[in-house]
């Protein structure tokens, strides 16, 4: 066992019955509290009034302020305690206080990277565990043991020996790059995309490169600090580069598609599409496929060499508004231009209808049983859909015709008889 780690447990044991003990719990209590006051106001002060773009990162400091401003408590009354008694159980509640900081700024840049849901829990509970565990291990004497029979572990990776414990730091370093890059990225990001004088599609152009290129230079930096010749992954391009040309080449075409789309600004976030048999809003935009919501709530993935090689409609491509039509037939016997008046009116009163261009209704032709008219109008927001604005024109329009004698024909035959 470490013998700083042997002294502060036998310095504890000996002081638990004493007065000694009794002031170091007396103190770290004394500490909390005061740290939780401060922290509670000050919080509330910055949070109130601090600017937009800092609160992102007052939020993390926020998470590991109160560990952290008791560690200085502690310590300082560390300090001062120390010329008169042992100072054991405050030595080993500020290493506690420090993995407490630690693993709330962990699980903080966690939340921040990974979206919500079962792995952003799964991922909290695996770092705070590590993190604890590492400090048992550390608090029972038992590291140095640990790692030295890691370390003892040794086989061979080509003509290079290495043992475990290398292989292990060299993970550590990987993730943890991985996971510096990935926060920088988002917080890069999230002020890329407030851009307003940034085009959409541009901005999660920029987002989705950026990305790749942190993590590339990521992976670099970690295999640079473990000692691995990078140059090695020259024969790793030439063999991604060969599965890319047979295997994966449907998934190269989908990402090259997806920046294709991004780029010339066919389509974009807020478009209202209609994919082979499919209708609805773009939601999100990726680098190999695109999510389509339906009008029903449902979501479509679809892959990007789709949109390049299949014919998509674009029914928001040049403005934002779409034409519906109404198709209406009324008797012969009616007043054809009050029918037409009326539904023209009927039309302009509902509030989803634009005023320009303005309703119109057109004589299709003369049917077997009725006159076949059409009612068109203009709505702004095709992705909220038109099948209850059309069901609420309907309605009215027939109350309006019930009450001007206007009658919708229904289908008649005649027949004769004719006898021998």
């Amino acid at each position: 066992m470490n013998q700083d780690i042997q002294l502060v447990w036998q310095e504890i044991r000996a002081d638990i019955s004493t007065e000694a003990a009794l002031w170091q719990l007396a103190i770290i209590v004394a500490a909390c509290t005061i740290a939780w006051t401060i922290n509670g106001a000050l919080r509330a002060y910055v949070m109130r009034n601090a600017p937009e773009d800092w609160k992102l990162g007052i939020g993390g400091v926020n998470r590991a302020l109160f560990p952290l401003s008791t560690l200085i408590f502690v310590s300082i009354a560390e300090l001062a305690l120390k010329h008169w008694q042992h100072t054991s159980l405050l030595h080993l509640a500020s290493k506690l206080l420090l993995a407490m900081a630690a693993i709330r700024l962990v699980v903080y840049v966690v939340r921040y990277i990974v979206a919500p849901g079962g792995m952003l829990k799964t991922l909290e509970n695996t770092v705070a565990g590590l993190i604890w565990m590492m400090m048992a291990l550390h608090l029972s004497g038992l590291l140095p043991e640990i790692l030295t029979a890691l370390e003892g572990i040794k086989f061979s990776v080509g003509k290079n020996p290495v043992n475990l414990l290398l292989v292990l730091q060299a993970l550590l370093t990987i993730i943890v790059t991985i996971f510096i890059a990935l926060w920088v990225s988002r917080l890069v990001e999230n002020r890329l995309m407030r851009a307003q004088d940034i085009n959409m599609n541009l901005r999660v152009v920029f987002a989705k490169l950026l990305r790749v290129l942190l993590l590339f230079i990521a992976v670099l930096i970690a295999l640079s600090a473990v000692g691995l010749d990078i140059t090695m992954l020259s024969v790793f391009g030439g063999a991604l580069g060969v599965g890319l040309g047979f295997g994966l080449q449907r998934i190269a075409s989908n990402y090259v598609s997806g920046f294709i789309i991004l780029l010339d600004k066919s389509m974009q976030i807020g478009d209202v599409v209609t994919v082979d048999s499919h209708y609805g809003v773009v939601s999100d935009l990726r680098t190999r496929y695109l999510v389509l919501r339906k009008l029903d709530g449902t979501e479509v993935i679809i892959p990007n060499e789709i949109l390049i090689t299949n014919p998509v409609i674009n029914h928001s491509f040049t403005e934002h508004k779409a034409r519906v039509q109404m198709p209406i037939r009324v008797s012969y016997d009616s007043s054809l231009e009050l029918a037409m008046q009326l539904m023209q009116e009927v039309a302009a009163r509902h509030p989803r209808v634009l005023v320009d261009p303005e309703p119109t209704v057109q004589i299709k032709g003369f049917g077997e049983n009725g006159i076949d008219l059409m009612l068109s109008i203009w709505i702004p927001d095709p992705e909220e859909g038109s099948s209850v604005l059309q069901s609420e024109i309907y309605l009215e329009v027939w109350r309006t015709f019930q009450a001007n004698k206007i009658s919708i024909p229904y289908p008649q035959r005649e027949v004769r008889i004719l006898a021998n």
